[in-house]
């Protein structure tokens, strides 16, 4: 299938491209923020592994702007929700080896940072293959959550294969660009 062996491809070059956990421009989050109006201040981030674009920075920048931050949970039948997290709260790891938070309070983001495998110039974003955050992105379509893919430059891929149920990002950020 075309999407494992991209999935393969670009996870090799991200962990050595990414040794030193490239920080994504926080000047471009600032950008975006700049245009939303959030009605509340919650953002979905996720804990970093696998060489994955770093989100400590952002998550510690937000916090003094006053946004609250939550982390992904894994639940049964494929499903994940976001609960509260402190930066400095202890976490427990899943079945899949990422830590999530102890916290038991749900909460629905404004803001969800998304890791990926690869993404496009079209926004389109190539995950690990498990459809979390399409689920996710489903459930709350409504509710108009601004759809952040983090990558670094090198996950860029001329076009993602897709399917009907991947959702496309509003924005991603890298460590060299912005796309919009």
């Amino acid at each position: 299938m075309l999407k494992n062996h991209i999935r393969k491809k670009i996870i090799k070059i991200r962990e050595i491209k990414n040794k030193n956990n490239l920080q994504v421009k926080t000047r471009f989050l600032k950008e975006i923020l700049k245009k939303k109006k959030l009605k509340n201040k919650i953002v979905g981030s996720y804990f970093p592994v696998n060489f994955e674009a770093d989100t400590f920075q952002i998550m510690k920048i937000l916090r003094q702007k006053g946004f609250k931050i939550s982390l992904p949970v894994i639940g049964s039948k494929f499903e994940m929700n976001f609960y509260f997290w402190n930066l400095k709260d202890p976490l427990h790891v899943n079945k899949y080896g990422i830590p999530e938070p102890k916290s038991k309070t749900k909460v629905i983001p404004s803001i969800l940072f998304v890791p990926m495998v690869a993404f496009d110039k079209r926004l389109n974003r190539l995950g690990y293959g498990g459809g979390y955050y399409d689920r996710f992105l489903k459930k709350y379509e409504k509710k108009n959550i601004i759809k952040i893919g983090l990558a670094i430059a090198c996950q860029k891929v001329k076009k993602v294969p897709l399917n009907s149920f991947d959702k496309k990002m509003d924005y991603i950020l890298t460590e060299k660009k912005l796309y919009k």
